[in-house]
């Protein structure tokens, strides 16, 4: 059947109906464009001209741009009475496949199907890009609701890459199979919504995490700016949700929403948007939105620094969609790998929403969802009854090995220090010394050595994090291993827990020091020879050694000057203080400080995101970084030109330029 289609007919020539004939006829089939009148069809063949233009000149399109323009005639649908014109019937008839692209209202959209189904030929298939309305209910206007299909593209068609084929309750299998090879052959990757529910996938997941972002706001919990931030930079979302409201369109939203709501889909629409709405400042298209900006229909990206949503934790207001997506699962409305290439390919997310809830943990995420409704006693807070079965499984995701995915079999291994938990790609040492606050013995300095050893050949793993167990991280090293030794043995003893940090500094995977309660001498100084320090907001940090009357001997004096001012350094080695989390946060000692339930959840974000990347790429940036900084910078720039020569001679640097050039993610291999 997909052999047989020739003609496109196209209705409906603004924003995505124009965008649509493009991407058709750069696939080579002949289209007509209709739409209602002479005018807005000649708006929309500049636009054409244009974006065909813009892709060829980066090389993008296989022929010129007169070419493809060539295949399109444009058509207008009306005639002068305000009915359907002979000459759109007559384009009809020679129609395989129609898709329409036309307002969303079911009225307008029943009357052209209606139209299209008596003047198209029986085998062709009549498609809707709607966005929000039934499939089901368009078909009905036809007496051939097995042809109709749902072929929801995203804005603008040339370049995002996903549609949703969407199945009505009558749409038979071959139609849906047809449509999914014509997105196919549109240089398009189609996922399939197999049961019509209001929203498909995308705008479901969307409108759960909108709307919960809005009453995080409306309740007062947090500023529009802190939420975006949140979810942009800790999630690694390319625009926050009121950012990307206001770029979509408020009123866009808002329509869709009302849409969904009025045909079942259970929520409580938050205020904001209606107000929003009411007072027609719609986002970019009006110049004000959530945001404001210089000119009506001008986007420039607003500022949303990075800081501001450093404590907003983004699980409850994404918890939402994830609880959406185990309804779309669980019903069958789509699979797994639909569900989380729709995220990432119509909203941009930088892995599934599964893959998220995996990272999460699905325990977390079902308590997110029972505090949400707690809070407010709404039922479309209930965690999904496929979320309550995976934690009773254990089935929790990433920390367990299984989850939405199945992972590297989780492995624990003890010691008799240390606590060695291997999820790859990332691999857990807990100091294990919960009775003594976990204080640093001559024994745990040998495990500790052993254990680096043999994760650095470990190929699974690719970050290593470091934590305590109980209420420290480490208070120190035991100063009973110091009672009646001699000083040469104290200073062999110094030695030696340099030469473990330094081991430790000069990992070649990144290291993180999860900072969970007291981080004092030793401990510290073991957190300092990591690359990142991410701390309890219950952590206290500091170098208390003057108060016993000797200095910090395993690179205290050294490293701590090296990530905080000099006078600060000084203070806190003279002093013996001890500072909170927020205070070593803000004078650089401590990357990021979170509260005490997430400390675990954010680290393993982290590490995922550290774990995607290029592992001799890390490393040599890891050396080039930390031996340049102890060199001349002539001597740092001569190791960084040889690095990133060296570098060429990989795999990885292949595979990433070529995931690049062909717009995916890169896998690399560390080879």
């Amino acid at each position: 059947m997909a052999e047989r289609i020739k003609t496109i007919t196209v209705v409906g020539a603004g924003t995505m109906g124009h965008g649509i004939a493009e991407v058709a006829a750069a696939a080579g089939y002949k289209v007509y464009l209709a739409d209602i009148n002479r005018e807005i069809l000649e708006k929309a063949l500049e636009r054409i001209r244009w974006s065909l233009g813009k892709l060829y000149e980066k090389g993008q399109l296989r022929e010129h741009p007169d070419t493809i323009i060539e295949r399109i005639t444009p058509v207008v649908s009306l005639d002068e009475k305000g009915g359907y014109s002979r000459e759109f019937a007559e384009v009809l008839a020679k129609t395989d496949f129609m898709i329409e692209a036309i307002p969303e209202r079911l009225e307008l959209k029943q009357q052209l199907f209606a139209f299209a189904d008596e003047h198209a030929p029986p085998h062709a298939i009549l498609a809707t890009n709607t966005s929000s309305l039934p499939i089901t209910e368009i078909a009905a206007a036809t007496k051939r609701p097995e042809k109709v299909v749902g072929m929801h593209f995203f804005n603008p068609p040339p370049l995002m890459p996903l549609v949703e084929v969407i199945k009505g309750e009558k749409t038979s299998d071959e139609t849906v199979a047809v449509t999914v090879e014509l997105a196919k052959r549109m240089g398009k990757q189609p996922v399939v919504v197999r049961k019509d529910v209001p929203g498909f996938i995308v705008n479901r997941i969307l409108a759960r995490i909108m709307n919960e972002a809005c009453w995080t706001v409306a309740r007062g919990e947090a500023s529009i700016v802190e939420v975006d931030s949140a979810l942009k930079y800790k999630l690694g979302l390319p625009m926050g949700p009121f950012e990307l409201a206001d770029y979509s369109g408020i009123d866009v939203f808002y329509y869709v929403f009302e849409a969904m709501t009025q045909r079942g889909f259970k929520a409580h629409p938050c205020p904001l948007i209606k107000e929003k709405f009411e007072r027609k400042e719609w986002g970019v298209k009006t110049g004000k939105g959530f945001y404001e900006y210089p000119e009506p229909g001008k986007y420039v990206r607003p500022s949303i620094p990075r800081e501001a949503g450093e404590k907003v934790d983004p699980l409850p207001i994404i918890a939402p969609g994830i609880n959406e997506a185990a309804y779309l699962l669980r019903e069958e409305v789509a699979t797994r790998d639909d569900i989380d290439k729709a995220v990432k390919l119509g909203l941009g997310f930088p892995k599934g929403i599964l893959q998220m809830a995996d990272e999460f943990g699905i325990d977390k995420v079902v308590e997110a969802l029972e505090k949400l409704r707690e809070k407010t006693g709404w039922e479309e807070y209930e965690p999904d009854p496929l979320l309550r079965r995976m934690v009773e499984e254990g089935r929790l995701g990433v920390k367990t090995g299984k989850g939405f995915y199945e992972y590297g079999k989780v492995e624990e291994r003890r010691l008799k220090t240390l606590l060695v938990r291997l999820e790859p790609p990332i691999a857990w040492i807990v100091l294990n010394r919960p009775d003594k606050l976990n204080a640093i013995s001559p024994e745990m300095l040998s495990e500790l050595s052993r254990v680096l050893d043999e994760l650095e050949e470990d190929e699974r793993i690719r970050v290593l994090v470091v934590t305590g167990e109980g209420r420290a991280f480490s208070a120190g090293a035991d100063v009973t291993a110091f009672m009646g030794i001699t000083p040469v043995k104290a200073m062999v003893y110094s030695r030696k827990f340099q030469e473990v940090l330094f081991k430790l500094e000069y990992y070649t995977k990144p290291v993180i020091a999860a900072l969970n309660g007291y981080t004092l001498g030793g401990g510290l100084e073991l957190a300092m020879a990591a690359d990142f320090r991410f701390a309890s907001e219950t952590a206290v940090l500091g170098q208390p050694e003057i108060n016993l009357g000797f200095i910090p001997g395993a690179g205290g004096t050294q490293r701590l000057p090296r990530l905080v001012p000099l006078s600060k350094a000084k203070e806190l080695i003279y002093t013996g203080d001890m500072i909170p989390a927020q205070e070593a946060a803000r004078i650089g000692l401590v990357d990021r400080v979170v509260p005490p339930e997430r400390l675990e959840q954010e680290v393993r974000q982290f590490a995922l995101k550290l774990a995607e990347k290029p592992p001799l790429a890390l490393m040599a940036a890891k050396y080039a970084i930390q031996l340049g900084r102890e060199a001349p910078i002539w001597a740092g720039m001569a190791l960084e030109s040889s690095l990133f020569g060296l570098l060429f001679s990989t795999e990885d640097v292949i595979e990433g330029v070529t995931a690049f050039l062909e717009k995916r993610r890169p896998k690399f291999k560390g080879r």
